[in-house]
């Protein structure tokens, strides 16, 4: 404080024709002291008199209080009720160390007198430029707000072998060092206690690694806590942490709960081994009818292929491919297309599979009934009937699918609510009632299919393939009735696979009762593929 009113009173240019002086009153370290040497500045005389000023020197400009708060705070307290304006701190932060001890600043600035709020102002701002050594080569500035360096020596007491204390220094702190560096302590010079050889932990609780955080024992102080584990679906990725976050919503804690890492993306690919056996079987049962339908088309002219309705032979064979086919839309990444058409595509193809299967029934019964006597069912033989009721069941499921697709279109989407941790890649059927109506719509058919065949499957055998409509319809039945519970309680692509097994074990079962004992007969029995053969077996069976 001398250096800098020496300094404004040697340079002209700072405040001319004034001159600035001061007093300095030493507190001794007590309240009492530093509150009579406030009075002594406010009445200038070594016994003050309260309310009187015998002060004829230059006006008080400021007050540098002492560095300790208590005190300084008092003599603030007894500068306001002598009317001096309920003055303001220009620092708090105390410049210490082992040598030196710089007080905090008091401003106080009567209203009507410019000259001292002019000095004041300007002692002020030059303090804030003050920068030099001090004798014993310490360097004391100020900060742009006032406020000197923080720079504090820490100070190790030992204990001298002749019992005396001492003060060494062990380290120092100086907030103009670079950030990480301002603090420094030379831990080989500590002594500590006989009890301990190294430096003593200031917790009672080891720090949380990441992924757990924080959390406080109850009637212990702040220091004492335990580490939990973050729940499900956040992490922590910082010591001690005092909370953990939630990661994004396509995101998930690693095992650690550290990091967020994307999601895995669930759906059923041609590249597992669940996707790649299902596609195999619909291949094999694709294959499986195109070979069939070779067959059935290079040996039309055969009794055999006559006797069960070639038409409806051809168009059943190709319904059943496509319908292999149409499980494939159901394997791989979902796309806007396939969730549109994979559905109404399969539901339409079954339909037209087993319309065919009812028509070759109720073909079966005709031709039956024609061959008796005085019958009037021949008129029913030809293609009407076939063509009746096949356009009339796949109509149905025509509408139903139309406006399921009309109104409430299937489309992918990312479901992330399902399974932990897992977004499922999946068709949404926007409408679970039209999914229903479609199967239940094929079901009835079915039934109704499987107890017209039923009732005549003890047909003569030259006309009759019911008995092998009656097994492909319970095969049928069977897998469909299976497929409800598992549709419903499977989730994610499991749910998919299941419907695909579904379609791809009903066609199988439908191209192997109706179809393969027929190609037993063309291929591997040729001698019973004739009109006499049929004819005769079917006398046999009418005399018994």
């Amino acid at each position: 404080m001398s250096f800098a009113v020496n300094e404004i009173n040697s340079n002209q240019s700072f405040l001319p024709n004034t001159t600035l002086g001061f007093l300095i009153y030493d507190t001794c370290l007590s309240s009492r002291r530093a509150l009579q040497g406030t009075l002594w500045m406010l009445g200038g005389r070594p016994m003050p008199i309260l309310n009187y000023k015998c002060q004829h020197k230059a006006p008080l400009v400021a007050v540098i209080g002492e560095s300790r708060s208590t005190s300084s705070i008092s003599m603030a307290r007894v500068l306001g009720l002598n009317s001096v304006p309920q003055v303001s701190y220009f620092s708090t932060s105390p410049l210490l160390s082992n040598k030196l001890q710089f007080p905090s600043f008091f401003r106080t600035i009567p209203n009507d007198n410019a000259q001292t709020r002019g000095l004041t102002h300007l002692l002020l701002h030059y303090m804030k430029k003050v920068h030099f050594k001090n004798k014993v080569g310490e360097e004391i500035s100020f900060d742009s707000q006032g406020d000197p360096p923080a720079r504090y020596d820490i100070i190790h007491w030992k204990v001298a072998p002749d019992g005396t204390m001492q003060y060494v220094k062990v380290g120092h702190f100086d907030d103009r060092e670079s950030e990480g560096l301002e603090l420094h302590i030379n831990i080989s010079t500590t002594q500590w206690n006989s009890r301990y050889n190294e430096v003593p932990h200031s917790v009672c609780s080891e720090s949380c690694v990441p992924g757990y955080r924080k959390a406080a024992q109850e009637g212990q102080p702040p220091c004492c806590f335990d580490c939990v584990l973050c729940a499900e679906g956040e992490i922590s990725n910082e010591t001690d942490s005092n909370a953990c976050w939630k990661c994004p919503s396509d995101q998930w804690p690693n095992e650690k709960r550290n990091e967020c890492v994307p999601k895995e993306i669930e759906y059923l690919s041609y590249e597992e081994p669940l996707g790649a056996t299902l596609t195999g079987a619909a291949n094999l049962g694709s294959f499986s009818s195109i070979i069939v339908l070779c067959i059935f088309v290079k040996y039309r002219h055969t009794p055999v292929v006559k006797a069960n309705n070639r038409n409806l032979t051809y168009l059943l064979l190709g319904a059943l491919l496509i319908c292999f086919l149409c499980s494939l839309l159901f394997i791989g990444l979902p796309h806007p297309v396939s969730c549109l058409l994979r559905q109404a595509a399969f539901g339409i193809m079954f339909i037209i599979c087993v319309s065919c299967v009812l028509a070759k029934t109720i073909m079966v019964v005709i031709a039956f009934n024609a061959t008796k006597p005085g019958s009037n069912m021949r008129k029913w033989l030809g293609p009407k009937v076939p063509v009746f009721t096949i356009s009339g069941c796949t109509l149905g499921q025509l509408l139903i699918c139309a406006t399921w697709l009309l109104l409430c279109p299937p489309f992918p989407e990312k479901n992330m609510e399902v399974k932990t941790g897992t977004i499922i890649f999946q068709c949404n059927e926007c409408s679970v009632p039209a999914f229903w109506c479609m199967l239940g719509y094929m079901g009835l058919l079915a039934g109704i299919s499987f107890v017209v065949a039923f009732f005549s499957r003890r047909l003569p055998d030259s006309f009759n393939e019911a008995k092998w409509i009656t097994f492909s319809m319970l095969v049928f039945i069977s897998v469909w009735g299976s497929f409800v519970p598992g549709h419903l309680s499977t989730q994610g692509k499991y749910t998919v696979a299941v419907e695909v097994f579904a379609i791809v074990s009903s066609s199988a079962g439908v191209l192997v009762c109706i179809f393969l004992p027929k190609c037993y007969i063309i291929l591997l029995k040729p001698e019973r593929n004739t009109r006499e053969q049929l004819l005769g077996k079917g006398t046999k069976t009418r005399n018994r």
